[in-house]
């Protein structure tokens, strides 16, 4: 045993220290990202979202870099890495969409134009005029209309539209504070 760690010591420093680094980037952004939801009075389900995407993001980060650190042939890892991406390639390429509208979800949550609970006009012909934003998603919104209609609107289409925001309700706490 005591030969193992003889002739791994470098790879096992370096593996630790990788890990650490690591954690702290991800006690950092994940304290980033709470706060950013707290300030922005956002949904605690949305912030649970943006947390996850960081998670698998951190996760994929730390497999390649302990990869690297163990000595991963990079002709090994670049053919793996081709034939996945491959396979990744073909199904965004029929769902192109999906990875547009995460990455609006991700956007509309650090921008936070507007909340849940917000009336807005969306600037589209094609499109009812007011609705009250229900909830936001990670692929998409619901709104709902006058009339008692729910619409699920794609998030990639409210970066793309003119948005009015008509009226916010009136929230106890809005972070402003009282002298």
């Amino acid at each position: 045993m005591t030969d193992f760690f003889a002739l791994y010591r470098d790879e096992l420093i370096r593996t630790i220290v990788a890990i650490v680094v690591l954690l702290v980037a991800r006690i950092l952004i994940f304290k980033t990202v709470n706060k950013v939801g707290k300030i922005g009075d956002i949904d605690r389900n949305r912030t649970l979202l943006i947390l996850k995407y960081f998670n698998v993001f951190i996760l994929i980060i730390s497999i390649l870099a302990i990869s690297l650190v163990w000595g991963v042939d990079f002709k090994d890892l670049g053919l793996f890495l081709s034939s996945a991406f491959a396979v990744i390639g073909v199904a965004f390429f029929a769902s192109w969409s999906i990875l547009s509208n995460v990455t609006a979800g991700i956007i509309l949550f650090f921008s936070f134009p507007f909340k849940i609970g917000d009336r807005i006009r969306i600037q589209d012909k094609d499109f009812p005029s007011e609705a009250i934003i229900e909830d936001i998603r990670a692929f998409h919104l619901h709104l709902r209309t006058d009339e008692g209609e729910l619409i699920t609107y794609p998030n990639n289409l409210m970066l793309q539209k003119g948005i009015v925001v008509i009226e916010k309700p009136n929230r106890e706490d809005d972070g402003a504070s009282s002298v």
